[in-house]
């Protein structure tokens, strides 16, 4: 495995390989769910690279930025344990300058739900995604469906701008208690993690409501802000996937979707119908 720091020297490497590049960025904290998108990546391609690069620019002030987990050489391990080629390790001083351009989230679907909470978040995250995309001219690139919002808005943007690369959706993986796993999981405490719990058992109990024949969204809405109580919730959200309000669910075409937040850490989780 190949440790590459400079954004210029990874883009000469990768033009003089061959074959097939599967790309899977990530803000590092690597966890099984990473390494379910490193083994796919390395299953369907010639290739793999993974980015790690806690991104400034999709964190807000007052925000965990600072705070957020780095592993650098556990992360350097896994990558290594998991077939990874290359990694990608960028500073921000070479990721970003002053004055420069950057792209701007979709003005509805980049500014609902998380996009409403954190006002500008997506921006950030489709400006260093078309960064990395730029850089390292994946094949394909691998990302979980944790985080749904995101996903579509990457898929946009590689639609809206011709972009010549798949995006393919990962599953999401979880904790044998049901937690979605994400980095921000050590954040919890004992307590703080047993209310957290409370997320997947509302998307359960949609999916349960949706299988005995309830498809009005109110009513499902309802009765998971019920189980979500008294987490501070930030929104519960049933939408088709394209990003629109139904208000019933068409199976096949639906995805629930929770944000809350257990002591100071924001928890997202979802459920595809």
């Amino acid at each position: 495995m190949r440790v590459v720091h400079s954004p210029l020297e990874l883009k000469k490497l990768l033009k003089e390989e061959q074959g097939t590049i599967g790309f899977v960025p990530t803000m590092g904290a690597l966890h099984l769910g990473h390494r379910s998108l490193i083994e796919a990546a390395r299953e369907a391609n010639d290739l793999v690279v993974v980015s790690i690069f806690v991104n400034p620019t999709q964190f807000l002030e007052g925000e965990d930025l600072d705070a957020y987990p780095r592993r650098e050489e556990a992360d350097k391990k896994v990558c290594e344990l998991s077939g990874v080629d290359y990694l990608f390790y960028p500073d921000a001083s070479e990721m970003y300058g002053e004055d420069e351009v950057s792209l701007n989230a979709p003005s509805v679907r980049g500014y609902i739900m998380e996009g409403n909470s954190r006002p500008g978040h997506f921006s950030g995250v489709l400006t260093v995604v078309n960064k990395l995309f730029n850089i390292v001219n994946p094949t394909r690139a691998y990302f979980g469906k944790k985080d749904a919002q995101q996903l579509m808005l990457i898929e946009t943007m590689v639609a809206n701008l011709f972009m010549n690369v798949e995006i393919v959706p990962m599953a999401t993986l979880r904790e044998k208690d049901g937690l979605a796993m994400s980095s921000r999981n050590v954040y919890l405490s004992e307590q703080e993690r047993e209310e957290a719990l409370k997320i997947i058992k509302s998307l359960r109990t949609a999916t349960q409501m949706v299988m005995k024949n309830e498809l009005h969204v109110s009513r499902i809405r309802e009765e998971m802000l019920a189980i979500l109580a008294p987490l501070d919730v930030e929104y519960v959200t049933i939408v088709n996937r394209s990003f629109e309000p139904i208000e019933h669910v068409e199976i096949g075409n639906t995805i629930i979707l929770v944000e809350a937040i257990s002591g100071t850490t924001r928890l997202l989780d979802n459920i595809w119908i």
